[in-house]
């Protein structure tokens, strides 16, 4: 945990300490699922901390446009999540393996319309290098988003998908973040104790292109 900043501490405790999602996100119980990992990895912006994430092609078959995580399937190859996880923001991003410093793992995740079982693996950015799409074909964009930005009321809000459902949303530096990652988000922000409070009652759209 020393190896860690102090502001990052709390997050930390609290995602070794996590239980298991009980929802409908819960894996199933027969095994199934295709397991993954994505890396949430926070670094210090020099004005308070940030975390990295990605801008989904917009032509892209799956999650076309969609604000992510680093991160997607576990191979054969890869010894366990946390190497699956920094092997994808190698390919996806040019984050250097050597930069980062995993230092908790959250229950895994099960996502529904695509079937996978996510592993959320937090790292410790602690030398932070310049970083940007390593294909245009899969990545838009790359951003280290300030904590600050996200826990912003003025940036938070609900989404509704046209199926109805509901999910934590947020809009920052022209980022539209919804699903899996707006509930991550979430999670990690009221985890970290960092999270302050917000117009739930607000309501906005998917974007047609997200919502595919």
């Amino acid at each position: 945990m020393s190896s860690v900043p102090d502001w990052l501490r709390p997050l930390v405790r609290a995602a070794r300490t996590a239980g298991p999602d009980q929802t409908r996100f819960a894996p199933p119980e027969d095994g199934s699922g295709r397991a993954s990992a994505v890396l949430i990895a926070f670094a210090d912006t020099g004005d308070g901390p940030g975390v990295l994430l990605i801008k989904r092609a917009a032509d892209l078959r799956r999650h076309p446009g969609q604000v992510a995580f680093p991160g997607g399937a576990v191979d054969d190859t890869d010894a366990d999540h946390v190497a699956a996880a920094l092997r994808e923001a190698e390919e996806e991003v040019g984050l250097d393996p050597a930069s980062v410093r995993t230092v908790a793992q959250l229950p895994p995740i099960f996502i529904p319309p695509s079937g996978f079982v996510v592993t959320p693996v937090l790292a410790w950015w602690h030398d932070p290098h310049p970083v940007a799409p390593v294909s245009a074909r899969e990545v838009e964009r790359v951003s280290l988003v300030p904590v600050a930005a996200l826990t912003d009321p003025a940036h938070r809000f609900r989404t509704v998908h046209p199926s109805g459902l509901l999910g934590p949303g947020f809009e920052v530096d022209g980022l539209f973040v919804w699903g899996f990652t707006g509930m991550l988000l979430d999670r990690l922000l009221t985890l970290a104790g960092w999270s302050v409070p917000w117009d739930e009652s607000l309501r906005r759209p998917v974007p047609p292109l997200a919502a595919r």
